[in-house]
């Protein structure tokens, strides 16, 4: 156990440190005073550092600020830069495609290509390209309910799906709320949006069988609430009663791509109805896409010849832009293959080792999940089996001070939750010093 005023001390003495050790930082965030908050986007103040640290580069797992201190990334833009920060082959496709045009509202000869490739990869016949997995899920919400005729869809409390405003209903002592975080919400979303616990198989059956959801909205296993994983047979029941009730299983795998090459339903089952991935399929570059099966297309092909000429509400004019087509086809043709995730997936097991030998010799009640190349240690003794669970498991402080500590070591894990990633590049020695960092960490925290 880790006293509070423990936490406090090390926060506090981090905080100096980190202001001490990065002026320019400070320098810049008073200069930017044209941004709302002094970033380009509110999010950025979510760090735990008192200013966000500021970029200048990033190559491979290592990224330099501008005040000239280099970390070993394993936030790598929070999923975006899974497969290491601008591989040569993605930087020289994009800086020719550059001299091409970069939008022009026409398909194009890679596109076809890519379109194989995705197919090849997730297992899907039909894809769409979207700019963000935020536009691919509300794409994927419309399509489903325009095809079964149903208002409702499904998702699991504390689950997150971008900014789709569908998914913002959590459960609070057992009954559905809207999330209080939500800005300028003034529609009530519990009347088209069920809520229930991850694991919960009867409560998943009652709901279905109500037959009015269109779809089940998921990720295969939780990571935006800690990470969750899915109870033995989870899947297949939710696979199951979703064939028995008529219903739409849809995966967002955004991040449990991180799993395996094909992603976690390909890599582990069952296969979803449809799936969105975003993040890291462009390298970076804003672009995500969904895949579905021949049935869904044939009933999306349908619903359209039904419909009268105008705006689906899916869709923009950058949507599958021709820069954004080139990144996620040299992505799956040259990055993202299986021998990337074979060097993912050793560095992962590498990284859990050590966490949990260091766990082990501190004598604390903590564990270390994983899903694929995502790695997580969580500050409680049991690994949650619901996204209630994960949620009331949570010590903010802590995992704060944990992060800055590491932070000022060169060590940069996602601000939420403190998650690791660990990329193709990402070296073994980058993985000690973490390990390394985390075990100084906790020796500071016991003093």
């Amino acid at each position: 156990m880790i006293a509070d005023a423990a936490i406090a001390r090390v926060a506090a003495r981090e905080a100096e440190r980190f202001r001490a050790d990065n002026p320019r930082a400070f320098a810049h965030q008073a200069a930017a005073t044209g941004w709302f908050q002094s970033v380009p986007f509110h999010w950025m103040k979510d760090w735990p550092s008192p200013v966000p640290i500021v970029a200048a580069s990033a190559k491979d797992a290592t990224l330099t600020s501008i005040d000239g201190r280099t970390y070993d990334d394993f936030c790598l833009g929070d999923t975006a830069s899974l497969f290491g920060h601008s591989p040569p082959a993605l930087a020289a496709a994009l800086a020719k495609q550059a001299f091409e045009g970069l939008s022009y509202m026409l398909p194009t000869d890679r596109g076809a290509a890519l379109s194989a490739k995705l197919s090849a990869m997730f297992g899907f016949p039909h894809w769409q390209v979207t700019t963000t997995a935020s536009e691919a899920n509300r794409a994927v919400i419309r399509w489903c309910r325009g095809i079964s005729g149903r208002p409702k869809i499904l998702t699991f409390n504390g689950a997150y799906h971008g900014a789709v405003d569908d998914a913002f209903v959590d459960l609070k002592d057992g009954a559905p709320v809207m999330r209080a975080s939500l800005i300028g919400q003034v529609h009530d979303l519990r009347g088209t949006t069920t809520v229930i616990e991850f694991n919960d198989a009867g409560a998943l059956a009652a709901a279905l069988r109500g037959g009015d959801i269109a779809c089940v909205l998921a990720e295969p296993v939780m990571t935006n609430v800690g990470m969750v994983q899915d109870a033995p047979g989870f899947l297949e029941t939710l696979r199951s009663l979703c064939n028995e009730t008529g219903t739409l299983l849809v995966f967002d795998e955004t991040h449990s791509i991180s799993s395996g090459y094909g992603g976690h339903a390909r890599t582990h089952g069952p296969m979803a109805d449809l799936m969105v991935v975003g993040k890291s399929i462009g390298g970076g570059v804003p672009c995500a896409v969904y895949g579905f099966s021949a049935a869904v297309a044939e009933r999306m092909a349908a619903l359209n010849r039904r419909r009268p000429p105008g705006h689906s509400g899916i869709g923009t004019t950058l949507s599958a832009n021709a820069l954004a087509i080139t990144a996620m086809d040299v992505m799956l043709g040259e990055v993202i293959t299986p021998t990337a995730y074979d060097a993912m997936l050793r560095g992962a097991a590498r990284l859990v080792t050590g966490l949990e030998r260091e766990i082990a010799a501190a004598s604390l009640d903590w564990h270390v999940t994983q899903v694929g190349a995502r790695v997580e240690f969580l500050t409680c003794p049991v690994p949650p089996r619901s996204g209630g669970e994960a949620k009331a498991a949570m010590h903010p402080a802590l995992e704060a001070a944990i992060h800055i500590f590491l932070a000022n070591r060169g060590i940069l894990l996602a601000p939420f939750h403190n998650m690791m990633l660990v990329s193709p590049v990402t070296g073994d020695d980058q993985i000690d010093r973490l390990v390394g960092g985390f075990a100084d960490c906790i020796k500071a925290l016991k003093e």
